[in-house]
């Protein structure tokens, strides 16, 4: 089993770290081939011994070998947080084909994390890419039934475009046609609970912000790291708590 969480672990890192650079390129519409990985400070591109997934990073202190110029932590981040969540998510849904979706919208969901923290965008061809990946797996392994999973897309995206047109532009497109994306993915009832979640989470990031003096008041903040916690959370335990939910009240 050590082993497994192990390879796992080294799959995830993998993954995160080319998943950073898909976050970081295609808002700014370049090639994720080429050219290779360089440091954003001195432009000097990157050999073997610094691509290497979260152990570079350690080895060199967070710091560019060449200018010696600080990194951004996101990169080291973005890479444990994929490797974590690798190794741990197949066995928290058994194997089924419950993982190969929760899988991919975490795979979706850290390019849409660095591109949202980066850029404050949620870049239409990643949601593209995988809104082809998530019909085909909808065809190959079903989680939902059809009907359920359109009437998710729908209400998913109405709601958002709802709230973006009350909040005068306050929610972004790339949030609505996420939402939308989502729905088509977990279905209606947990699609509503992920905006609920994800809400929800926000509001605590905002508020936490604001007492420790790092928000002002007003102030935008990206809402897909959110989206990501909530629609995980709601993914895999969705059905759970929606049970709880009726027996307490009941």
């Amino acid at each position: 089993m050590l082993i497994t969480i192990g390879l796992l672990f080294l799959v995830g890192i993998t993954f995160g770290s080319f998943f950073g650079v898909v976050g970081l390129r295609i808002p700014k519409s370049q090639s994720i081939i080429r050219p290779g990985s360089s440091c954003d400070n001195c432009h000097r591109q990157l050999g073997p011994l610094e691509l290497i997934p979260v152990v570079s990073y350690l080895f060199h202190k967070g710091r560019c070998r060449f200018c010696h110029v600080k990194l951004s932590p996101m990169y080291l981040f973005i890479e444990l947080l994929t490797g974590v969540l690798f190794a741990s998510l197949p066995f928290v849904t058994n194997w089924s084909e419950e993982t190969i979706i929760v899988l991919t919208l975490v795979s979706l969901f850290v390019i849409i994390t660095v591109s949202d923290l980066a850029y404050m965008i949620i870049p239409n061809k990643v949601l593209g890419f995988f809104s082809v990946l998530f019909l085909i797996e909808q065809l190959v392994v079903p989680r939902i039934s059809w009907s359920d999973a359109i009437l998710g897309a729908v209400t998913g995206f109405a709601i958002l475009l709802l709230i973006a047109f009350v909040s005068r532009g306050r929610m972004g497109g790339g949030d609505i046609k996420l939402f939308g994306l989502i729905g088509f993915v977990v279905g209606v009832k947990l699609v509503l609970l992920t905006l609920f979640l994800s809400c929800f989470i926000g509001t605590i990031v905002g508020v936490s912000g604001m007492v420790v003096g790092k928000l002002k008041k007003g102030q935008y903040i990206p809402f897909g790291p959110s989206i990501f916690v909530g629609t995980i959370i709601a993914s895999i335990y969705g059905e759970a708590l929606i049970n709880w939910y009726q027996q307490f009240i009941l």
